[in-house]
C-alpha cells in the first residue's frame, strides 16, 4: 500500500462546543476526537502525519510521539491551513487531507482513497457519497468524462442552479492530492473577497484550468458526512463510533446482552466467551480476559481481569483481578488492587493498594488498605485495617492460612503470622505470632438489675452489683 503524507486540519476555534476544551479534544469513547483520525492515518499506513493547529497551540503536547504540529497564525480558511504545513508537503508526494472534527474517517477508506488516486494519476481525488436529502452539502459537479469538473456549496442557495440543487453526489472534505500541485494551485487561487478566506476546494478548478484531473473517489459510508460542531453532533457520533465498537466485540466472541445500555471505550479488550450484562461500562485501558462475566451494573476502568472472572454490581478503578477470582456485588476495588488467582473480594468489601492471596476470602463488609494478605486466608466480617495514623500510611502483614473473626480491626503497622487467628471484636495493635489466636478487646461487665434499679435525678440509685466475666477464647472467623 502506498504510505502517503496525512495532514489533519484542527485549528477551527470549535466556539459551538462552548467549552474551554479544545474541541478536538473533547472524548470520543474514550478517546480524544483528534486521535480517531491520528490512529486511522497511521494505520493506513501513512509516512508523515501532520496536525495544523491554531496560533494558542492549545495541541501543544497533546499529541502523541512522532505526530507533528504545524501552525496556521491566523484563521484564513481551510487553503490557508494546507499552506501552513507547506514544509510537510512539498516533497511528499501524495498528500491525504482530513479533517479532525470528522473522526469516524476509517484507515480502510483512507488506503481505498490513496490506491485509487495514484492509480488515475490525478492530482487530486476527492471522497464523494450519494444522500437522499443532501441539502447543505456541496454538490459534485462532474464533467462528461466522470471527473470532477467543481464543487458547488449550497448553503446559500440564491446563486446555485435549480440542476446543481438536484445533483445528489455531495463532498465529504475527505481529499488525497499530489503534493506540489496542490501547493501550485494555492498559490493561483485567491481570497474570498467576502471574508478573505482561502478555500481549499477552490483548488480544484485551478487544477482543472491547468490541465490536470481531478478524479472522485465514491463512499457508501454516510457516518462521513458526521461532521462535530457541537455537543449534540458529538452525542450522535459517540452512538455511531459505539455501535461499531459493540459490533466488533460482538463478532469476536463477546456477549453484550444489552449493547444500548453498555459503554465500551476504543481501548477496551475483551476476550471471547466473555458476557457483559446491562449497565456495564468499560473504561480506558481495560483488559477483559476468556469467559468472564462482567455486571450487572459495573464499572471498570484502567482494570485487567484474568479468565475466568465474576464481577456484579461492582466498581473497579485501576486494578487487577486475576484468573478464577470473583468480586461483588457491591464491591470497590481501588487503585493498586491485585486479587490473586480465586480470592474473593464479596459483599460490600472495599479494597485499597492491597495484595490479596490465592483463594483468599475478604467476603463481606470489610476496607482492606495497604495490606498484603496471604494466601487461604478468611478475613471476617467488618474487617479493617486501620492504615492512617493521622501523618502517615502504614501496612498491614497478614500471612497465609489466618482466620480472621468478625469485627477484628488491625492496626497498622502490624504482621499476623501464618495459621494465626484473631478473636471476634479484637483490636491488634501488636504483631501475633504464627499460629497464636489474638484476643484484643475488654472484658465484658454484666450490670444486674440495671433496668429495675431505682433512680434520682442525680443519678444516684441502690448499689450495682456487678460480674466480670473473662473474653472468650472462641475465635468467630466468618465465611
Amino acid at each position: 500500500m502506498p504510505s502517503p503524507t496525512v495532514l489533519i486540519l484542527a485549528a477551527g476555534e470549535g466556539t459551538r462546543m462552548r467549552s474551554s476544551v479544545p474541541k478536538v479534544l473533547h472524548p470520543l469513547c474514550g478517546r480524544p476526537m483528534i486521535l480517531w483520525t491520528i490512529d486511522a492515518a497511521r494505520a493506513a499506513g501513512a509516512a508523515r502525519v501532520v496536525v495544523v493547529g491554531g496560533p494558542e497551540r492549545q495541541l501543544d503536547g497533546r499529541l502523541p510521539e512522532g505526530v507533528e504540529l504545524a501552525v496556521q497564525q491566523r484563521a484564513l480558511g481551510t487553503g490557508d491551513a494546507v499552506r501552513a504545513a507547506a514544509d510537510a508537503i512539498r516533497d511528499a508526494g501524495t498528500v491525504v487531507v482530513l479533517a479532525a472534527d470528522v473522526p469516524l474517517v476509517g484507515a480502510e477508506l483512507i488506503g481505498e482513497l490513496v490506491s485509487g488516486h495514484e492509480r488515475a494519476g490525478a492530482a487530486a481525488t476527492i471522497v464523494t457519497m450519494q444522500l437522499e436529502d443532501p441539502s447543505g452539502y456541496g454538490r459534485i459537479v462532474r464533467a462528461a468524462n466522470g471527473t470532477v469538473e467543481r464543487v458547488v456549496e449550497t448553503k446559500d442557495t440564491s446563486d446555485v442552479s435549480a440542476e446543481e440543487l438536484a445533483i445528489n453526489e455531495v463532498n465529504t472534505l475527505v481529499l488525497a492530492f499530489d503534493g506540489a500541485a496542490l501547493l501550485e494551485a494555492l498559490e493561483r487561487v485567491e481570497p474570498d473577497a467576502a471574508s478573505g478566506e482561502l478555500y481549499l476546494l477552490d483548488v480544484l478548478p485551478a487544477l482543472r484550468e491547468a490541465g490536470a484531473t481531478v478524479a472522485a473517489h465514491r463512499s457508501d459510508d454516510a457516518a462521513l458526512t458526521f461532521g462535530v460542531n457541537d455537543r449534540v453532533d458529538l452525542a450522535r457520533v459517540t452512538k455511531i463510533a459505539q455501535r461499531r465498537i459493540h459490533e466488533t466485540h460482538q463478532r469476536a466472541g463477546v456477549t453484550i446482552v444489552d449493547p444500548g445500555s453498555t459503554l465500551i471505550d476504543a481501548g477496551v479488550e475483551i476476550a471471547p466467551d466473555t458476557v457483559l450484562e446491562p449497565s456495564c461500562s468499560l473504561r480506558g485501558a481495560t483488559r477483559i480476559g476468556h469467559a468472564c462475566r462482567v455486571g450487572p451494573l459495573t464499572t471498570l476502568i484502567d482494570t485487567t481481569l484474568g479468565d475466568e472472572v465474576t464481577v456484579p454490581h461492582s466498581y473497579l478503578l485501576q486494578c487487577e483481578v486475576r484468573a478464577g477470582a470473583n468480586v461483588g456485588p457491591f464491591a470497590y476495588l481501588r487503585p493498586g488492587t491485585v486479587l490473586e488467582e480465586g480470592a474473593k473480594a464479596g459483599t460490600f468489601v472495599e479494597i485499597k493498594n492491597s495484595h490479596i492471596g490465592q483463594r483468599a476470602k475478604i467476603p463481606h463488609l470489610s476496607y482492606v488498605g495497604d495490606a498484603d494478605v496471604g494466601e487461604r486466608s478468611n478475613l471476617g466480617a467488618g474487617t479493617i485495617t486501620a492504615n492512617y495514623d493521622g501523618q502517615t500510611k502504614h501496612r498491614t502483614a497478614i500471612g497465609a492460612d489466618v482466620k480472621g473473626g468478625v469485627d477484628t480491626s488491625f492496626v497498622a503497622p502490624v504482621k499476623v503470622g501464618d495459621g494465626a487467628w484473631t478473636a471476634a471484636g479484637s483490636v491488634v495493635t501488636d504483631d501475633v505470632p504464627a499460629g497464636a489466636l489474638a484476643l484484643a478487646r475488654a472484658r465484658q461487665r454484666n450490670i444486674e438489675g440495671y433496668t429495675t434499679r431505682p433512680r434520682d435525678s442525680g443519678g444516684k440509685g441502690d448499689s450495682v452489683k456487678e460480674n466480670e466475666s473473662q473474653p472468650s477464647g472462641s475465635p468467630t472467623p466468618s465465611d
